[in-house]
């Protein structure tokens, strides 16, 4: 299987988003925005966005019913992960990943800034998928590196008091609770 790519279209001209993923080898941008316009940059409205991507020979799909980041009011990422709709939508995903290289689009540059890290890519690497973000500057980020700065994050003073015999996966789960309260602060 291939690693599955993420990307955030942030303020890009359509020219750099596009050159990012063909240097990133994408062949089809799995949008995961609930709502896929945007004012701001109407370049990445799913109409236009589709069209731009075609004639550079990269596929398109919305997910962002299934995949979007949008918690009810007082949900968090732990129930959206837990619908139907979403592990039925990780699985196409994954199988995408059999034949093609996919990458998940949403608005946000940074990785760890956005619910395609906090929410999507966190339940496919806890599925054993490579999962690789392709950020602005061109280059990459290997997912075990974005968990690992996670990680060095929430470290914070109870570092030495916490009990040693937590393990990785334990100490990550609390790691990205932390990150979500803290995005929704925003």
């Amino acid at each position: 299987m291939k690693p599955i790519k993420t990307i955030g279209h942030s303020n890009h001209p359509i020219e750099r988003f596009v050159d990012l993923l063909k240097a990133g080898g994408v062949a089809l941008l799995v949008d995961v925005r609930s709502m896929p316009y945007s004012r701001r940059f109407p370049q990445f409205g799913k109409e236009r966005l589709a069209k731009s991507l075609a004639a550079a020979g990269i596929g398109y799909v919305h997910e962002g019913a299934a995949l979007g980041g949008k918690p009810e009011s007082g949900g968090d990422y732990d129930a959206l992960a837990a619908r139907p709709a979403f592990k039925e939508a990780l699985g196409r995903l994954i199988e995408r990943a059999e034949e093609t290289t996919p990458c998940l689009m949403c608005a946000e540059k940074e990785p760890l800034d956005c619910h395609r890290t906090v929410l999507v890519s966190r339940r496919l690497a806890e599925r054993g998928v490579a999962v690789d973000h392709l950020l602005a500057d061109g280059g990459t980020r290997p997912h075990r590196d974005v968990e690992e700065a996670l990680l060095a994050r929430n470290a914070g003073p109870d570092l030495f008091d916490a009990d040693s015999s937590e393990d990785r996966p334990a100490r990550l789960a609390r790691a990205w609770q932390a990150r979500e309260r803290a995005m929704k602060r925003r």
